[in-house]
């Protein structure tokens, strides 16, 4: 079984199955965490799903899109470690990743 651990805003822990193929938003909201709120469903058309993902887990993470990129340049809490969840799929290389939910805009 491949797990990961969500941090919430509020910082609650809830450790999440993960399933392979799954987005990292469809899992945090099937996991119940209601701060995430992915008001786009996934289209990557607004950034309501930003995480931090660690950075010893940043090599497996796809390339962002221009998309992404340019969703995530409209977030005043920006890092380094900045990716929206929706563009995330799970895969077994990711097993024991944390990420945090960002602050809202």
């Amino acid at each position: 079984m491949s797990n990961f651990t969500v941090i919430s805003r509020n910082g609650q822990v809830v450790p999440v199955e993960g399933r392979d193929g799954i987005s990292i938003m469809e899992h945090i909201r099937d996991a119940g965490v209601d701060e995430l709120l992915a008001l786009c469903g996934g289209c990557c058309s607004c950034a309501t799903c930003h995480v931090y993902v660690d950075d010893e887990f940043q090599e497996h993470l796809p390339a962002l899109s221009v998309d992404e990129d340019d969703l995530l340049d409209s977030s005043d809490h920006r890092r380094s470690q900045s990716r929206l969840s929706c563009q995330v799929r799970f895969t077994p290389e990711l097993a024991g990743m944390i990420v945090t939910l960002a602050p809202e805009d």
